[in-house]
């Protein structure tokens, strides 16, 4: 199972995670908004992990000019992107992220089938992503599609037991962010370290 830490920002912060061999994915967030804006280059990026840039409704050349100097492995896009936006954006893998509250919101994943790699499924809420608030994971019984899913949305390092009990042909990956933070943007290393060991995916 794919392992994302989102939200990086702190360059030795980004060193730690880094050196944590169960997490597979690193992700910055450019998007101006939100408390883990990536102002500015940090000085040192991710060697061991893929590294993620999460976009919401940025202009496209904008898009493909901060996956280059970033040197990004995957686009995220966690906004109202099209399914063309989104493929103009194939030189790179990328994640389309949906905020789920009742099976009805599944509907909007099927014009990005064969798009997308991967979909994200995150909390609705007050803000597009970051709300640390948890959806009803029963609602992805409903999912039928066949593009895998990373699971997103307020997980903590209590919820280990819940995720080893979810089971769905799709679920590629979770999606790590707040529920480990000792402020924003700054992950705690022991608390992820603890958290991963305790998962059986």
């Amino acid at each position: 199972m794919i392992v994302k830490v989102c939200g990086m920002r702190d360059p030795d912060n980004i060193r730690q995670v880094d050196a944590l061999p169960s997490v597979d994915w690193m992700g910055f967030i450019f998007w101006q908004k939100s408390k883990r804006y990536v102002c500015e280059p940090p000085k040192d990026m991710p060697i061991n992990k893929k590294r993620v840039g999460v976009f919401v409704d940025e202009d496209m050349e904008q898009v493909k000019r901060m996956a280059k100097e970033y040197a990004l492995d995957i686009i995220q896009l966690h906004g109202h992107e099209s399914p063309d936006y989104c493929q103009q954006l194939r030189e790179w893998k990328v994640i389309k992220a949906f905020n789920i509250a009742t099976p009805s919101d599944l509907e909007s994943t099927k014009p990005y089938e064969d798009i997308a790699d991967y979909f994200l499924f995150d909390t609705k809420g007050k803000s597009v992503g970051g709300n640390g608030e948890k959806f009803d994971w029963s609602v992805l019984n409903n999912y039928e599609g066949k593009t895998p899913f990373l699971l997103s949305g307020g997980i903590g390092s209590d919820d280990a037991e819940r995720i080893n009990a979810f089971h769905h042909p799709q679920l590629a990956g979770i999606d790590l962010n707040s529920g480990f933070e000792t402020s924003p943007a700054l992950k705690d290393p022991s608390l992820l370290r603890t958290f991963l060991s305790q998962l059986t995916h």
